[in-house]
């Protein structure tokens, strides 16, 4: 368990240097600019950016993507699933094999924390805990900002 912090982000960055695909798992259509922002500080080349399959909740869409220009930086998919966080059964059969052949996961949100944080699965979770019982799972406090690497 890793608050934000320098060490923590270096982190991520050199296990992102290593990783030859990264699939990058948005969160809200809110922050999708910032997770350009990050994105253009990985190696482009190799990360590929998910939104949802249909609009739930807040959550980002294939036509987010193309109003931030994030289709013009990385190839850009959707996980097929209008189901908030990453219910891997929901999600298409395109997208699980993406994921699996993934050697790198970055999951946005406490959402996708919530849904993928018992996959056996090398992810880095990039999240604002927002709740006390995520709070105690993890070992930290309600508002902390996270990165969180599994396993």
């Amino acid at each position: 368990v890793a608050p934000l912090s320098k060490s923590a982000v270096e982190d991520l960055r050199e296990s992102a240097g290593r990783a030859t695909s990264i699939l990058y798992l948005g969160d809200n259509a809110g922050e999708i600019v910032f997770d350009r922002l990050l994105i253009e500080q990985l190696p482009r080349q190799k990360v590929t950016y998910v939104v949802r399959g249909s609009p739930v909740i807040n959550d980002a869409t294939m036509s987010d993507a193309l109003a931030t220009g994030m289709t013009d930086l990385v190839e850009v998919i959707d996980n097929g699933s209008d189901a908030p966080g990453t219910i891997l059964e929901t999600c298409s059969a395109a997208f699980r094999r993406r994921f699996q052949s993934a050697d790198l996961v970055i999951a946005k949100g406490q959402g996708n924390y919530e849904t993928l944080s018992e996959v056996n699965k090398s992810i880095y979770f990039l999240l604002k805990v927002k709740c006390p019982v995520i709070a105690r799972h993890i070992g930290c406090d309600v508002d902390d900002l996270m990165v969180l690497r599994r396993p």
